[in-house]
């Protein structure tokens, strides 16, 4: 064979030469771009049986093959049983490989029982499966904020726990999350709480709040198992009572203020109604007395009244005013008709 290429070359021009060696090298590099060697003789040596065409396969799928073969290694020299199909085909569902074949080892490592494709199935649900694994095996600590609570005396407490859990892998599908253990022991706290006859009774025993939340199963339809609650602390906030009959007090000082001022408005028109019905009788009085002259003079002129019976009513007015103002009646107020 080399004898023939001998001459073949020897008859090529120099740029024919190096045109050939240019097309070997690129040629090289699209073959070890698509078919990746290096990895498919690592598989091979660490005992995992993927075909040189399947790792192209890969490519032209747009996947790549370290994604997939390296979980591929990890879970054959663990001893678990698993297909590369299905990892790839998890791939391309949008899971996360690495966590799922984690979780796997993991899970067989602390003997829990869990399958590949309920890891699969946590996993696309967007829970983090090695991660409820290790909770399983190692029980998380979730630290409520504090809750604010009033006894049947009005005192305010404020209290706060400490829920133990641990995951429960069979529920992380369609399971709640921490916040819903969150807000169920919320709801205890402020149950117990509000059902105490005093205040004191919580602060002697604040083991009651987690006997009744734990009675409550509240770990029911979620993604854990309640271990534990711990009350971490109880303080004593405000007289929420006595707040309250204060601003009862009040809102009741000015609904008396208010009918108060009704009533002296009602007196102040009632008063004014009055002074207009005394200064309509005292005009109609002026009217009245101004029409006296006019009647003396009207007898005078028709012969009715004479210069002495005039004089004599005059002195009868007369004893009238010094009688009066003996009696200190009147003061000596002149009349009208003395004016």
């Amino acid at each position: 064979m080399t004898n023939y290429l001998i001459p073949v070359l020897a008859a090529l021009e120099p740029w024919g030469v190096l045109a050939i060696i240019v097309a070997s090298v690129l040629l090289l590099i699209v073959f070890f771009t698509f078919v990746p060697v290096g990895l498919w003789i690592t598989a091979a040596a660490s005992g995992v049986r993927v075909g040189i065409f399947q790792l192209v396969g890969m490519r032209m799928r747009k996947v790549q093959p370290r994604r997939i073969v390296n979980p591929m290694i990890r879970a054959t020299k663990a001893g678990l049983d698993m297909s590369i199909n299905k990892l790839e085909a998890h791939f391309l569902a949008g899971g996360n490989v690495d966590r799922v074949v984690n979780s796997l080892i993991a899970a067989q490592r602390a003997g829990i029982p869990l399958e590949f494709e309920q890891s699969c199935a946590i996993d696309l649900a967007g829970r983090d499966v090695l991660n409820a694994v290790q909770m399983s095996v190692n029980p998380k600590v979730i630290e409520t904020p504090i809750i604010a609570a009033i006894a049947k005396d009005g005192i305010e407490l404020r209290a706060k726990a400490k829920v133990t859990v641990r995951a429960n892998i069979d529920r992380l599908v369609g399971g709640a999350g921490e916040e819903t253990i969150i807000a169920r022991v919320g709801e205890g706290i402020v149950t117990t709480v509000g059902s105490s006859l005093s205040h004191k009774d919580v602060l002697e025993n604040p083991d009651s709040i987690s006997r009744t939340v734990l009675g409550k199963g509240l770990d029911s339809g979620t993604a854990f198992e309640i271990l534990s609650i711990d009350i971490a602390d109880v303080d004593v906030g405000r007289n929420v009572g006595a707040q309250l009959q204060i601003d009862q007090a009040e809102a009741d000082k000015r609904i008396a203020q208010a009918k108060a001022e009704e009533r002296r408005a009602m007196a102040v028109a009632q008063e004014q109604e009055n002074r207009a019905a005394v200064q309509g009788m005292r005009a109609k009085v002026i009217e009245a007395e101004a029409e006296v002259p006019q009647a003396i003079a009207a007898a005078f002129r028709s012969g009715k009244l004479g210069v002495m019976d005039y004089y004599n009513m005059r002195n009868v007015q007369a004893d009238t005013q010094m009688r009066e103002s003996i009696g200190g009646s009147s003061a000596g107020k002149p009349t009208p008709t003395q004016e």
